[in-house]
């Protein structure tokens, strides 16, 4: 083995190990594995970034594009709630949802499909009063399992019949990857659905057609406001008076933090407490009057109070505010939305929502104008704990499936290549107007391009190095003694 093999293993080694560590975003440490095949001789300079223009990547990027126009139009919602509401069962409808979330996986990519279905997921879940994780986590599992029918239901799919056709003069067709995925999707769901629920981790508050997450237990800022009501009283008799149970984490009054125990403290206008609470009992507070939550009362002074709304997402691992602090993203003035309360699994924050770091997972109660809330909530890279409502236009909702489908037809009869074909239907639904431009942009994931972008040029190392040839080598060594089933594995 050459030093040039050595140090592009290394490379490659450390990248993945910095990917299972998960201390950095996959696309920073993809960037970097990049920029030091480049500095060590492994990657020409000239090459370093021609995987951004690599068919692989402009197929996912306009898949994402597509999905975000059917995202809009509704009718995937449509769809799987019919399919959903034809079973009670929870077999029937995790067979359902996982099904119909492999047979769209197959057409986009998985992350998009089970953005589509993730919120109807949960809320099938919260109806029927399953544990969400029975219905969520085999959706995970199909959509995958889904991407893998299909030329471009996965990048892999896409990237190895690129290198057939180099090879070989023919890349491979739309649905000849069907023959092995189809039966293997199959199985997965059939496996997920019979016996693979029962090894899922149950939430701990499941039954009884609970919240679908663990939110109980919010954690949000109020400022006691002038009058009667409440300054003037102590925490004990307020949450008396109010009926409902809250805990107070800390007190913040003239720049100074009193944690501890504060039920005998006597409050005053302007004191500022960071109160765990559910959002009912929230909402009971405010409405009870006398506090006011710190980020609503920012925003009310904006807005009329009729044009706002509340709506709880939880921030995804490959949502960029990951790792961020309230206090740098200006949520108002970039998205015009308020952090009103987060919530993390059950862990205690004790420190100002604005200095809270997020982290994936944590569910976030925001606020916004009624009409624009969701759209910023997809902007966020977050996922909406509710119901999407439905406001379906004919041709909003046919135009989007009718331009899809012709491109598909047109990759499946080898009338165009995944990547043209698909990129012409996302311009077909912009001048169409059912798709502005400023969503193309939003609805492609841009860790997931910059991330296959990067490594491709690094992968190509592998054969220009002679790291492919070395591999290839070994394995060929044992396929002189082994069966062609065994030389496979």
């Amino acid at each position: 083995m050459t030093p040039q093999q050595l140090l592009l293993f290394a490379i490659l080694g450390a990248a993945l190990a910095l990917f299972v560590w998960g201390r950095w975003r996959v696309d920073v440490v993809a960037v970097g594995a990049l920029l030091a095949s480049v500095a060590t001789g492994l990657v020409p300079p000239a090459e370093a970034f021609y995987g951004f223009g690599h068919p692989a990547v402009i197929t996912v990027a306009a898949v994402l594009a597509i999905s975000a126009a059917l995202e809009r139009s509704g009718v995937v919602d449509l769809v799987v709630r019919r399919v959903t509401a034809t079973t009670k069962t929870r077999a029937g409808q995790t067979a359902a949802l996982s099904l119909f979330g492999g047979f769209i996986s197959g057409f986009m990519n998985n992350v998009g499909a089970l953005a589509l279905l993730l919120p109807v997921g949960i809320t099938t879940a919260r109806k029927t009063g399953y544990s969400p994780s029975l219905l969520l986590m085999p959706l995970s599992f199909a959509t995958i399992l889904g991407g893998l029918t299909t030329l471009v239901g996965t990048p892999p799919n896409i990237i190895v019949s690129g290198f057939r056709r180099e090879a070989l003069g023919r890349g491979f067709a739309l649905f000849d990857f069907a023959w092995v995925g189809v039966p293997i999707a199959v199985a997965g769901v059939a496996f997920l659905v019979l016996v693979g629920w029962r090894l899922i981790p149950r939430d701990r508050k499941a039954s009884g057609g609970g919240e679908p997450f663990e939110i109980a237990d919010y954690v949000t800022e109020m400022r006691i406001t002038e009058g009667e009501k409440v300054a003037g009283r102590t925490l004990a008799q307020v949450q008396e008076d109010a009926g409902v149970e809250f805990n107070v984490l800390q007190l913040i009054r003239s720049g100074w933090r009193y944690p501890g125990l504060l039920h005998r403290v006597v409050l005053r206008a302007g004191d500022v407490l960071l109160v765990k609470a559910d959002s009912k009992a929230i909402q009971a507070l405010v409405d009870k009057g006398g506090v006011e939550l710190v980020e609503a009362a920012k925003m009310l002074e904006e807005l009329e109070a009729a044009d706002l709304t509340v709506a709880e997402a939880v921030v995804t691992p490959l949502s960029w505010l990951a790792g961020r602090t309230p206090r740098g993203l200006r949520l108002r003035n970039l998205f015009g939305v308020n952090l009103l309360a987060i919530s993390r699994k059950g862990q205690q924050i004790r420190t100002r929502l604005r200095d809270v770091r997020l982290e994936p997972g944590d569910v976030l109660l925001l606020q916004g104008e009624a009409d624009s809330l969701g759209q910023s909530v997809s902007r966020l890279g977050c996922l909406p704990l509710a119901e999407r409502g439905l406001n379906l236009q004919p041709r909003r909702a046919l135009v989007p499936l009718v331009v899809f489908a012709a491109a598909i037809a047109a990759i499946a009869f080898g009338v165009l290549p995944a990547a043209i074909a698909l990129v012409m239907a996302v311009l077909v639904m912009v001048l169409a107007n059912v798709l502005p431009t400023a969503e193309v942009y939003e609805g492609i994931d841009w860790q997931v391009v910059v991330l296959l972008g990067a490594l491709i040029p690094v992968g190509g190392a592998l054969e220009t190095t002679g790291a492919a040839s070395w591999i290839a080598a070994r394995i060929g060594d044992l396929a002189r003694t082994l069966p062609p089933h065994l030389v496979l594995a």
